[in-house]
């Protein structure tokens, strides 16, 4: 069995877990999903995670949907929410795209790894947090994805990656992704997403930026999988967001990979940055006060 076949059945069963956790929290607080609109979640999954599949956070503009539609009781539940709603459609994103790209076995399964044990650490961290302290922490996150966003948008990741054709990293290059993949896994608790530091990170250690996709896809499915259960033990997420995202986003992924993979989004793009600039810093204000 190759390392494609085995990183697949670990996705798998990964999402089943995820699947039972999510399922059995559900039935048993059947009677407590949430006050949010169902028809509402599934139009915010469908759009969050379509646009996912094309590259631009399922995070941030979740965040931002939430905010505009005030769907959330409160904003504790949002870190929570973000990992456990979108983990589902992210494992459906790593089975589209992670068979398409070679990536040397050690790099991919070490880095995604690091980010599983960062994201078990950050889990345990954030579901301590009070709401101030995470409308403060997600709105210093959102600035960070905005510059991140920023940086895409103007070509300084790809400058990073100009000629850049090795598939993994050895010795301290190796270190240095086992130890930067770690911390963004811990960081995606908190609702950074993985995707851009990630990509920026390989390809200044000199690895082609599209070995970075396969890595970063089942990064994020693996540790959202696993570090959705201390969100769903400790209450911190929305029950009717979950399931409704779930549905919604299945359908945004499989739109975005079959239909319109190429559509530009540059314009759109450019609207989101200023959004989750002007949420980030409503957030910091808010819980400040």
């Amino acid at each position: 069995m190759n390392a494609v076949n085995i990183l697949l059945i670990l996705v798998a069963l990964g999402g089943v877990y995820c699947l039972f956790n999510i399922i059995t929290d559900v039935i048993k607080n059947k009677n407590n999903l949430g006050k949010g609109n169902p028809i509402l979640g599934v139009v915010i999954g469908f759009i969050t995670d379509f646009f996912d599949t094309l590259g631009i956070s399922s995070f941030a503009l979740t965040t931002l949907l939430f905010k505009v539609t005030n769907y959330l009781d409160n904003d504790k539940q949002l870190p929570g929410t973000l990992n456990v709603a979108h983990t589902i459609p992210t494992i459906l994103e790593a089975f589209l795209f992670i068979q398409a790209v070679e990536v040397e076995p050690i790099t991919m399964f070490s880095l995604i790894a690091a980010a599983i044990l960062g994201s078990i650490l950050g889990a345990r961290i954030v579901t301590g947090f009070s709401e101030r302290k995470i409308q403060t922490t997600m709105g210093y996150c959102l600035l960070v994805t905005s510059l991140l966003m920023i940086s895409k948008q103007m070509g300084w990741l790809s400058l990073l990656s100009t000629g850049n054709t090795a598939i993994g990293l050895v010795g301290v290059s190796l270190i240095i992704g086992i130890v930067g993949n770690f911390i963004f896994g811990a960081l995606m608790m908190a609702g950074v997403g993985l995707y851009a530091p990630c990509l920026a990170m390989v390809s200044i250690l000199g690895m082609n930026p599209k070995a970075a996709f396969p890595i970063m896809m089942a990064s994020c499915a693996l540790l959202q999988a696993i570090s959705s259960g201390p969100f769903i033990k400790a209450n911190m997420y929305s029950r009717i967001a979950t399931i409704t995202i779930i549905i919604g986003g299945l359908a945004g992924v499989y739109v975005a990979f079959n239909i319109v993979k190429n559509m530009p989004l540059d314009y759109i793009m450019w609207l989101v940055i200023v959004v989750v600039i002007y949420t980030g810093i409503s957030m910091i204000i808010k819980g400040r006060k």
